[in-house]
């Protein structure tokens, strides 16, 4: 008899990073992706429908905090976990995060193996808690030990597979074109720099910084949507293949 697959919501408005995380997700055994939702009223509309075991959960939602969506999951739906992936880096939203109890956060840009390991801890940390009644110390000090130190990404080269949507010689362009960049850009001075599409641009930054190839930073003005900036990250090697 096979274990239950753990179901995934992913809350990101996103689409290019939402899409990411559903891809490497499902990449793992025993994970299953039920829903999507790119704002917090949208998510919990759709939690009245499904009942994930765990949300993927940004901060930055365009109507809503992340931190503000956790602590409404945990008055109505506390038996669902919450992963914290997000660029809010200031130690105030961690704290939040820890007392509205995410069993983790990720800042982004994401390490894909940082990603994936910490879901195979999760899935890791709910199987023990399944499989006993009753815990003596030790092993309730080695549950809350890995669910605050999630393992850490391996150095060295790391081989990561193409997504759907992103083509091996565009990468490459894209690539390029960043190494050569000296100051930061958002995605509409590189799609003129290419001659692309601003949404195609953005759709291969975004993976590039999801391998840690790319740096960004996100400036916020006086309205309007906060602008994103990239900037190419010296790193160790990658080697990229085909999905």
């Amino acid at each position: 008899m096979t274990d239950k697959p753990i179901t995934v919501m992913i809350v990101e408005d996103d689409e290019v990073a939402a899409k990411i995380y559903e891809q490497f997700t499902l990449k793992l055994e025993g994970f299953q992706i039920i829903a999507t939702a790119t704002t917090g009223k949208q998510a919990l509309e759709m939690l009245h429908v499904v009942t994930p075991d765990v949300l993927l959960l940004d901060i930055f939602l365009p109507d809503m905090n992340g931190i503000d969506l956790l602590r409404e999951v945990r008055k109505h739906f506390r038996g669902i976990d919450a992963i914290m992936i997000t660029a809010a880096n200031d130690v105030e939203t961690v704290r939040e995060a820890i007392r509205g109890g995410a069993y983790s956060y990720i800042i982004k840009p994401i390490i894909i193996d940082k990603f994936m390991s910490t879901l195979e801890q999760y899935a890791s940390t709910r199987r023990q808690l399944q499989q006993h009644t009753t815990m003596d110390q030790s092993a309730v000090d080695k549950l809350f030990t890995k669910a605050v130190h999630a393992s850490a990404p391996k150095t060295g080269e790391t081989v990561t597979l193409l997504p759907k949507g992103i083509d091996k010689l565009t990468l490459k362009l894209i690539r390029d074109k960043m190494q050569v960049t000296q100051q930061s850009v958002n995605a509409d001075d590189l799609a003129a720099l290419v001659g692309m599409s601003h949404s195609t641009v953005r759709r291969y930054l975004e993976f590039l910084v999801s391998i840690n190839e790319v740096t960004v930073e996100t400036f916020y003005g006086t309205v309007g949507r906060p602008e994103r900036k990239y900037r190419w990250a010296e790193q160790n090697g990658k080697m990229i293949r085909d999905a």
